[in-house]
């Protein structure tokens, strides 16, 4: 009895190790994740306007057509970026994710409260090396640390009602992604 019972639990052990190394695995294996996808309709750092999901197929898979979507892929070798992103008149949200798709960071507009949600990205390194200038506050001055130097914003309006999809889309094309001017 005592011997079935070790086999048991070694079993689910072992199991248990090997669903959990592939569930970790899987993302960096994956061919045709999001970033991969957009690569060739996005260029890197620029905000890129996504087309409206049909039922026909969609850019993205399970894409929500009450919003109108924008994306910058975006790479931080060469320095921190500065994104704007102005709000609609519903809702809008800003999402980041890294590079395989781990969501890091997310704001919305009530939570910004201003009519631009404006941040800066970097990396922990390039947040170290900007200098600590008390002119500037944290309320003014908005910083997200990137855990990898590539990655995904996705910026979302809510479209209310069908009439309004312009409205929606011109504040998503709206938002820029760029680096800092200096």
């Amino acid at each position: 009895m005592i011997r079935w019972l070790l086999l048991l639990i070694t079993g689910v052990v072992l199991g248990g190790i090997v669903h959990l190394a592939t569930i970790l695995f899987l993302p960096r294996t994956a061919t045709r994740d999001a970033y991969s996808r957009l690569t060739p309709v996005a260029p890197v750092n620029t905000m890129k306007l996504l087309p409206q999901p049909t039922p026909e197929g969609a850019l993205m898979p399970l894409t929500d057509p009450a919003f109108a979507s924008a994306v910058c892929r975006y790479d931080l070798t060469d320095g921190p970026l500065k994104l704007l992103a102005p709000v609609s008149q519903a809702y809008t949200s800003v999402s980041f994710y890294t590079r395989y798709g781990a969501a890091y960071y997310a704001i919305n507009d009530r939570a910004a409260g201003r009519r631009v949600i404006e941040l800066d990205l970097m990396t922990g390194k390039q947040r170290a090396d900007v200098p600590e200038d008390e002119d500037v506050t944290a309320a003014d001055r908005l910083i997200v640390e990137s855990p990898t130097t590539t990655g995904l914003i996705v910026v979302r309006a809510l479209i209310p009602e069908p009439s309004l999809m312009p409205m929606a889309q011109r504040a998503v094309s709206a938002a820029k992604c760029q680096p800092p001017e200096k």
